[in-house]
């Protein structure tokens, strides 16, 4: 009994020892959210002891019950609160505690209907769902920031709080409200100085809108200047980071040097500037949700590390992610397959989160989120789910040590642009919302980008994330360039230089189109890369799909396709690698490469099948001496890699279907952290249906 009292204690005292702006850990912290004032009857003990039990060691609190904390305008209780959070201290399970800011009180909204926000085309939000707030609102502000100081007075000291989460998955909400718009304003006046200034860079002659007074600036309804509309989105942006970083100046008044401060970000969410938004932030977390059984891959799960590993170059946290099934209602009611639960933890861990949590310990009996169940389902008792919690904490407390702060060191980046997702949603290039001023659901991030993406993934190879306002280009040997439709001379002379000086580079269609301003470069297209490029273009077309000719590529019939957008390449130093089969399009490449300095250059003029993309990726690779043992793997088989506090190399592998699977271990002998048994180099390891190997090595 002494020596389990002794082992809570030390593994406690780790849990909270936190070191501030980096948030390191000396173990994984497994976790799930825990609204103990949702159940409908009073179970705090015997939650408490079932997370005791399972080996739960932080939980999240707080963040959705502004309600309870202020009951009425200005009458504060915490004391439901406290009794929580003593007893999980008392337990040894640590509290993330959130500011309570994404889901107003009723009386706030009902003696400040100003609050709500004001949508595009007149549409108003209505009370009743969470996130319907301008959170530029003086008014919201000042109750938000009373309500922050009166939980950080009482709470700071509190010692389970190992850290604070900042508001929740906070986006601008589509806000259009008339405060928001003279903030709009005024950042134009300060970021252009002058109207006439602001004429000639947005082309405001055209259809005589030219203005003499900013008090002649048009709201967001109706405008179709792509200048106007990039830069609202700019400003979006913007207004969310500047919320954030709010919050956190606050909450950092109060917090301890031995607490951190984060938000629960989104992967799917680009109305956010990720870097700005988490400058006063000790760390990432991210709420990711996937598909499960025969539709889990693991693709959201490392482009979600990936990304946010990229934006402040360090390990990160899950604050949400599957327990049992998800949906707002029961039409997609997928409970994992054995294993999958287990699996997905160290899914994540492999890619650098430090910690993993679940959105939520227990379902929820009432209310839109119902069927977005929990660890424990609605009956409250223990359940498959909870087992394997169970069995992969007891398993984290054994070997966690060995996996936290993994360090990842890749030789790819993928630049991740912002403000081309914003203006190919603004000017799209295929498909998309019928209404000619509406956008296209993120083509940018979600086909081309994400293409990308999943493809070095599901052949091994590590991939980072950069972003324009930080590239640096210089620290990888290939870089990976989508649709980059906007972009300043400053960043593709960046580019140029990189290629310039040995580095490798594919880049996309539609990529030095436009300047920073949204307006068409008065020259001959790709502008500023064309001698990077070898090639230049005057025209482009829109059709459906294609095929390249005589199947350069090698991948079959099905798959040697394009689609959706060609340019016209007129070829000048870059070689062809395929051209398109038509009889008028056919006398232009549709993927050329081109040497430029010590290193080169292949573009992509048209949208690619994912087999002709990772023909294309698997032979820069190879071409470059980047490929290694790892892309011999096959999916669904998938391997991850990094170094861990020791300084030991750390290799998972997973086996994302339903069949046993076997690989042949390429690496130096190490140790099988699973099973406790050795493993030599070039042995043959059986990998499990949904299960994952984990090899250190000596």
């Amino acid at each position: 009994m002494r020596k389990l009292l002794l082992a809570l204690i030390v593994f406690t005292l780790g849990v909270n020892i936190l070191i501030a702006q980096t948030a390191k850990l000396n173990n994984i912290l497994y976790s799930a959210a825990f609204y103990e004032e949702y159940m409908p009857s009073d179970r705090l003990e015997k939650d408490v002891q079932m997370m005791q039990d399972a080996g739960i060691s932080v939980v999240r609190v707080g963040e959705s019950t502004w309600s309870l904390f202020e009951p009425r305008e200005g009458e504060f209780e915490f004391a439901w609160m406290d009794r929580i959070i003593d007893r999980l201290h008392k337990a040894g399970i640590k509290v993330i505690l959130g500011t309570p800011t994404y889901s107003m009180p009723a009386w706030l909204w009902h003696k400040h209907p100003e609050v709500l926000v004001k949508y595009e085309k007149g549409n108003n939000a209505f009370y009743g769902i969470r996130q319907n707030m301008d959170i530029t609102n003086p008014t919201f502000l000042f109750y938000s920031e009373r309500v922050i100081r009166k939980m950080m007075e009482h709470y700071a000291k509190h010692p389970a709080i190992v850290g604070y989460q900042v508001d929740n998955e906070t986006t601008s909400y589509g806000v259009n409200n008339y405060d928001f718009f003279v903030g709009f304003k005024n950042y134009l006046k300060h970021k252009f100085g002058t109207t006439d200034n602001l004429n000639k860079i947005w082309g405001l002659n055209y259809w005589g809108m030219t203005l003499s007074d900013w008090e002649e600036l048009p709201t967001r309804d109706g405008v179709t200047n792509t200048g106007y509309k990039l830069e609202w989105e700019r400003y979006k942006r913007k207004a969310v980071a500047d919320y954030l970083t709010w919050q956190s100046n606050i909450v950092s008044e109060y917090k301890r040097t031995d607490q951190f401060i984060t938000h629960c970000f989104m992967p799917s969410v680009q109305d956010i500037d990720q870097v700005a938004s988490s400058q006063k932030m000790d760390v990432m977390a991210v709420n990711v949700y996937h598909g499960s059984q025969d539709n889990l891959t693991g693709d959201e799960i490392a482009f979600t590390g990936d990304f946010f590993r990229s934006v402040k170059k360090d390990n990160y946290l899950i604050t949400e992610t599957n327990a049992q099934t998800i949906g707002w209602d029961s039409r997609s009611q997928y409970p994992p397959y054995d294993g999958q639960l287990r699996q997905n933890v160290y899914a994540h861990l492999g890619s650098g989160a430090n910690m993993v949590e679940y959105w939520h310990w227990h379902s929820i009996h009432y209310g839109q989120e119902t069927y977005w169940k929990g660890v424990l389902s609605h009956d409250l008792q223990p359940n498959r789910a909870y087992a394997e919690v169970s069995k992969t904490a007891h398993e984290l407390k054994q070997f966690g040590t060995k996996l936290v702060n993994l360090k990842i060191s890749n030789k790819v980046a993928i630049l991740f642009s912002h403000d081309a997702n914003a203006a190919l949603n603004v000017m799209p290039f295929k498909g998309g919302n019928p209404d000619m001023w509406g956008g296209t659901g993120n083509i940018y991030r979600n086909e081309l980008v994400g293409q990308f993406h999943k493809i070095l993934y599901r052949n091994n190879i590590g991939v980072d994330f950069i972003l324009p306002e930080n590239a640096r280009f210089e620290d990888y040997s290939l870089v990976v360039v989508p649709a980059l439709y906007i972009a300043s001379n400053e960043l593709l002379k960046k580019l140029n230089t990189y290629v310039e000086n040995g580095g490798h580079v594919i880049m996309q269609f539609k990529s030095g189109f436009c300047d920073e301003n949204s307006m068409v470069r008065p020259e001959l297209a790709p502008g500023p890369l064309r001698k990077a490029c070898g090639f230049y273009y005057q025209e482009f077309t829109n059709f459906k799909e294609l095929a390249l000719k005589d199947d350069p590529f090698k991948v079959g019939a099905a798959d040697n396709k394009v689609f959706d957008w060609a340019e016209y390449l007129i070829l000048e130093t870059a070689k062809p690698l395929a051209y398109y089969d038509h009889p008028y399009f056919g006398k232009y490449p549709a993927v050329t490469i081109n040497s430029f300095g010590k290193g080169d250059l292949v573009y992509q003029g048209t949208k690619l099948s994912d087999k002709v993309q990772e023909k294309i990726l698997l032979e820069a690779i190879s071409r470059i001496g980047l490929w290694t043992a790892d892309q011999d793997i096959q999916w669904p088989l998938i391997t991850k890699n990094g170094k861990n506090d020791q300084g030991k190399t750390i290799h998972y592998y997973y086996n994302y279907s339903s069949n046993q699977s076997s690989i042949t271990y390429p690496h130096k002998d190490g140790l099988e952290l699973i099973s406790g048994k050795p493993v030599a180099k070039n042995v043959s390891l059986t990998i499990g249906a949904w299960d994952v190997l984990i090899v250190e090595e000596k």
